[in-house]
């Protein structure tokens, strides 16, 4: 039975990070990691995903981008590769293959850390606190009208998606508009597919204004520092995410249209090989027009008020999307050849065993901070501020922890000492 410190759950960019942290301060812990260093990164992306944020803002603690293309866009792979320079550079003692099975509350001010690996070998570890790094991309969303869908259509969550010629023949239903629905949506179509895509709740941002990037903007307003505490609705932390895509283009549904994707409203039903749209779309694709006008216009306003140099832009008004109040609320299955399900994912603790978990199995906390002694939360959306989840953001989040399990572990120590 290994005895340390710190057990950190997770090798990704929250776990690494909190290791890095932890190293600086002295204190002893192992990283457990039930797949390879940078996992989801590597495995649980398509082949052409990219960073949403540009490379310059890849910054994690003692670490920042200093490659040759700054205003660039990692590949999945590529920040998998990053985590694993980060880990070896850092020294941490990182675990793979390693699945952490329950986390107990165990006697004398212990966590007892349950572990298993691929080949069935089971151990325990004792910790003095237990840092839960695992992000906040955990367990796939499918709607239970999954279910319904003809058994001749293959279905894929867009953890597992990987390429166009992945799905058989026929046309593809895009069930999600967010990022990730609207970028494989779009690679589809221009792949030749045919392409349906049912609309949800989403945000459009522009992907440069006023020469520069839209996280460039974000990053001088003090949009992505902003906290929890600031918001005068704490509901807004549960707003849908921005569309955007790697490189210079905007994406929304304007430009899918326009390469031909055939939009619809949400998907709200799958009867007799039909499926049924509810008729949102236009109030949808109009909300998320008005976002983007409100950033330029923020943006805007920025600009003014610190009469920085920028090149001008003609203020743009939302545009007109005729086509969304002719959608069609009905698709027939039957030429359809699969269904990619961009509906997000949701983050499973059930194997935490402490009172911090709310009513809908959400952690309790306060800036990661949990009742319990010496358990904390790392990558939350939202955790602390709107970038906690982000690899530019979960490093202060890190920070903050370590200085606090420093201090209660050396109050431990004191206590055990007298």
């Amino acid at each position: 039975m290994d005895v340390t410190d710190v057990v950190v759950i997770g090798a990704g960019q929250a776990g690494l990070a909190m290791s890095r942290c932890l190293t600086t301060r002295g204190l002893g812990h192992v990283v457990l990691e039930k797949g390879r260093v940078g996992q989801r990164w590597r495995h649980e992306r398509w082949d052409s995903f990219t960073l949403l944020s540009p490379n310059w803002q890849t910054r994690l603690p003692g670490r920042r981008y200093t490659g040759d293309d700054p205003d660039g866009f990692m590949t999945g792979r590529e920040v998998a590769d990053m985590l694993a320079g980060y880990a070896a550079e850092t020294g941490a003692d990182v675990r793979e293959g390693v699945t952490v099975e329950a986390v107990e509350w165990g006697t004398g001010g212990w966590w007892r850390v349950r572990t298993a690996r691929a080949d069935g070998e089971r151990s325990d570890v004792l910790a003095r606190a237990v840092v839960v790094a695992t992000g906040d991309l955990d367990r796939p969303v499918v709607p239970a009208l999954a279910a319904s869908l003809p058994a001749h259509v293959a279905q894929v969550h867009t953890r597992d998606y990987r390429r166009p010629d992945q799905l058989p023949p026929g046309a593809v239903l895009v069930v999600g508009a967010g990022p990730s629905g609207q970028q494989i949506a779009g690679e589809l179509a221009r792949a030749g597919r045919t392409v349906h895509v049912a609309v949800g709740r989403h945000k459009s941002l522009p992907r440069r204004y006023r020469g520069h990037d839209t996280y460039w903007w974000m990053d001088r307003m003090g949009t992505l520092g902003r906290t929890r505490a600031s918001l005068p609705d704490p509901s807004a932390t549960r707003t849908p995410n921005a569309v955007l895509t790697g490189g210079v283009r905007d994406l929304d549904l304007h430009r899918l249209v326009a390469e031909g994707v055939a939009p619809h409203g949400r998907l709200v039903g799958i009867r007799d090989g039909v499926a049924t749209f509810d008729g949102s779309l236009p109030g949808i694709v109009a909300d998320a027009e008005a976002n983007a006008v409100r950033f330029r216009a923020r943006v805007d306003g920025f600009v003014a008020r610190r009469g920085l140099d920028c090149p001008a832009e003609e203020p743009r008004a939302a545009r007109e999307a005729p086509w969304a109040a002719g959608a069609a609320a009905t698709l027939d299955l039957a030429d359809v050849g699969g269904v990619v399900w961009a509906t997000g994912f949701r983050r499973d603790f059930s194997w935490v065993d402490a009172d911090v978990l709310d009513a809908a199995g959400e952690p309790v906390h306060d800036r990661g901070v949990t009742a319990a002694p010496g358990l904390c939360f790392l990558g939350l959306k939202w955790q602390y501020r709107r970038s906690s989840s982000f690899l530019d953001g979960v490093g202060a989040d890190a920070e903050y922890l370590a200085d606090h399990l420093a201090v209660e572990l050396a109050a431990s120590r004191a206590l055990v000492a007298a």
